[in-house]
């Protein structure tokens, strides 16, 4: 293929848009591709439709100096990166039909020699599978057999997209030598980390295999959280105690496990070999299962303030995010606890807490008994504080000292055991 000047992306959302950025900002022409015409606007006027730390600087800067633009149409350009969502059908199978659109959406652009990269974590066989759709709309280009096929899966963590693209390690997977050559040089145009060459599926595979890593040892700490509730110990200082031992390092129970990679990614897996994903299966069941035990604590709390106060109780939830100190919403346990929480609690009011948004999400809204307030007024106004999410907004925060039941489950507020 000939040297790459310009890249389309395709997905502006939180991998694809830093891409782009950083992409431009090493001297590339990029041009964004999203099917959200308010994304593109705000992206044409170099601003960011999401928190992401400092990606907004480099959007500023890259639009600014004319190498960033977007629209909702696929344009011509040498490489191609596919970063669009891959979420899963309620039988918790992989929905590949937004890879598949972007295929066919780009199939037309295409001359001949081009590179397509698909950055967005899939299962096993996604990259054939764009590539078999890319030719089936384009069997010219099948029968010549000069396209660049590969996978580079993205291992960022939010709120620290912008740094850890540059400094991270990545794994790249081509459909032939020549296809992993050509991506790795186009992520070195930016990755000062090592880049490690394979075959697609193998690349796909690593990515799927790190966020279940993760998320096994996640639903061995919320497995601690309630035996340990069940046996009256706190389950941080069990941790904190165990996590002594120079070869142990359990991780922090909360209330389950959210994010568009670590609560999907496994079931990628289970769905490729589903006999003998047998570890991770019970994983990824363990920590869905988590949202619906922090609502029993919740309804324990409520039935004692209803029997004291005659009325139900005022419940305050304390982030939706899925993690700490971002606005990223997708399969948030507790958003999911908040919702689930409006729907059962029907007499009670609902105070959503979320420091990084301005108004409530879709699920919420328009619900008569939840209302967006801030902290403060959570705390003033509420018989319980259930803390969901450990957000820095939070951590000065002292329910228990003005007598307010409490269901934390991250242990932002735990006070120290007094033996």
């Amino acid at each position: 293929m000939t040297e790459i000047s310009s890249v389309a992306v395709i997905g502006l959302g939180y991998i694809g848009l830093p891409t782009a950025a950083i992409l431009a900002g090493s001297g590339l022409r990029v041009h964004g591709v999203d099917v959200n015409q308010r994304t593109v606007d705000a992206v044409n006027a170099g601003s960011v439709p999401f928190v992401e730390p400092d990606l907004d600087r480099f959007v500023q800067k890259a639009v600014a100096e004319g190498l960033l633009s977007a629209s909702t149409q696929t344009p011509v350009a040498d490489a191609y990166i596919v970063a669009v969502p891959t979420p899963f059908h309620a039988d918790k199978s992989p929905d590949l039909s937004y890879i598949e659109a972007a295929g066919r959406n780009l199939a037309p652009q295409l001359r001949g020699g081009e590179l397509v990269i698909l950055e967005s974590t899939s299962p096993p066989g996604a990259t054939e599978r764009l590539a078999e759709v890319i030719h089936e709309a384009r069997p010219d280009l099948a029968e010549a057999g000069t396209l660049l096929f590969a996978h580079c899966p993205e291992r960022v963590l939010p709120g620290k997209v912008m740094t850890e693209l540059v400094t991270n390690d990545r794994i790249v997977g081509g459909s032939s030598k020549a296809a992993a050559e050509a991506a790795k040089g186009l992520y070195e145009t930016f990755c000062r980390g090592e880049i490690l060459l394979t075959n697609l599926r193998t690349a796909e595979m690593a990515k799927l295999v790190e966020n279940s890593f993760r998320d096994v040892n996640i639903a061995f700490a919320n497995e601690l959280s309630m035996i340990s509730r069940d046996l009256d110990i706190d389950v941080w200082e069990l941790i904190e105690l165990a996590n002594h031992h120079p070869r142990v390092n359990i991780l922090q129970p909360g209330p389950g496990v959210g994010g568009h990679c670590i609560a999907v990614d496994p079931w990628f897996i289970v769905d490729a070999a589903p006999s003998a994903a047998r570890i991770i299966r019970s994983a990824r069941e363990v920590n869905d299962s988590k949202p619906e035990w922090v609502i029993d604590q919740v309804k324990v709390k409520a039935f004692d303030v209803q029997q004291a106060t005659g009325r139900a109780p005022v419940v305050a939830a304390l982030g939706l995010a899925f993690k700490p100190n971002i606005d990223d919403l997708r399969e948030s346990p507790a958003l999911n606890i908040a919702v689930a929480m409006a729907e059962q609690f029907t007499g009670s009011t609902i105070l959503a807490v979320e420091p990084h948004v301005d108004e409530l999400p879709a699920s919420l809204a328009g619900r008569d008994n939840v209302e967006l307030v801030d902290p403060a007024a959570a705390i003033e106004r509420a018989d319980i504080v259930v803390l969901l999410v450990d957000h820095a907004a939070f951590a000065d925060l002292k329910p228990l000292a003005v007598g307010k039941h409490v269901v934390d489950t991250r242990g932002q507020w735990r006070e120290a055991r007094v033996l």
